[in-house]
């Protein structure tokens, strides 16, 4: 069942008009944006102080910085919200919690977004985000050497893309951690079906593929798709969690068993009676608190030796 924490959560946004609903496909996009950056504080809820909280500029992709500690390992976040929308306020409170409970630098991506940069903008950024940091490393105070990346939804597609690029260029990553990552670009998953009446569905999902990736050839490209990678050995230990009621559920449980399947360490968890967006939603939502606690929990046991 769903949990009636969901049905009071959704309630926070303010929906489109019918004038905004009616307008261009740009323009209701736009909208989605202001409403979702509207809604963050009501949805995430006041921001934990950290010792360090730092804005900064890495190699022209603006970034945060949390911290409690210096020389800490660093925890590279992508945000979710189909490539399109989302940014760097709205993961915010998350970001600061795992910080917080996990002793990890986290460092949030102000990726690009589509449409204005279709891909392989957003994979770009967050190459040049690793480098920046394995680079200057000591100037931020953190330790480039122990190195985990993550994301939820979009980001999750962003982050275990470039977790296998950096195992293909020889620059292992040591941990991933992928909330209800977006890894289908078919949306061919019974989820769709199943559970897409949740808050996001079939149609809603492929127009933010298109938007993405708007030249269909390159939309089962390893770039693109993990799920169309041949080879996933060697990807770094994973904690993967999905969400009952969330269309991406069985896609995110695939690549589970995918990287099981190729010898890779991994947990999957599943939480249940939630959707699709509930991991940031700390104010509003009791298992997003535990979903950051339990990505806050394998960061330190993976990184913290």
């Amino acid at each position: 069942m769903l949990h009636p924490q969901v049905t009071a959560a959704a309630k926070l946004r303010r929906r489109l008009t019918a004038e905004q609903l009616s307008a261009s496909p740009y323009e209701r996009l736009l909208a989605v944006r202001a409403a979702m950056e509207e809604s963050n504080e009501a949805e995430t809820g006041p921001a934990l102080p950290l010792p360090v909280v730092a804005d900064l500029d890495a190699n022209g992709v603006p970034c945060r910085l949390y911290a409690t500690r210096t020389d800490a390992p660093v925890f590279v976040y992508l945000h979710g919200g189909g490539w399109c929308y989302g940014s760097i306020e709205t993961v915010d409170r998350f970001c600061r919690r795992v910080a917080d409970r996990s002793g990890l630098a986290v460092l949030s991506v102000g990726y690009r977004l589509a449409p204005e940069h279709v891909h392989p903008a957003a994979l770009d950024d967050a190459a040049t985000v690793l480098d920046h940091v394995r680079k200057n490393g000591a100037e931020l105070g953190v330790d480039p050497s122990r190195l985990a990346i993550g994301g939820d939804s979009a980001g999750g597609q962003l982050a275990t893309v470039t977790a296998r690029r950096q195992r293909d260029n020889g620059t292992p990553l040591d941990f991933q951690a992928l909330i209800y990552p977006a890894l289908d670009p078919l949306t061919s998953a019974e989820s769709y079906d199943e559970v897409g009446e949740y808050g996001l569905d079939r149609a809603s999902m492929k127009l933010a593929w298109e938007t993405f990736v708007p030249d269909p050839a390159h939309r089962l490209t390893p770039d693109v798709a993990p799920l169309a990678v041949a080879d996933l050995s060697g990807m770094p230990p994973t904690l993967i969690i999905t969400a009952e009621y969330d269309a991406l559920r069985d896609e995110g449980a695939d690549y589970a068993d995918a990287l099981v399947t190729a010898g890779v360490p991994v947990v999957h968890t599943r939480y249940m009676g939630v959707n699709h967006g509930f991991a940031r939603k700390l104010a509003t939502i009791d298992a997003a608190r535990a979903a950051a606690d339990q990505v806050a929990s394998a960061l330190r046991a993976a990184l913290t030796f």
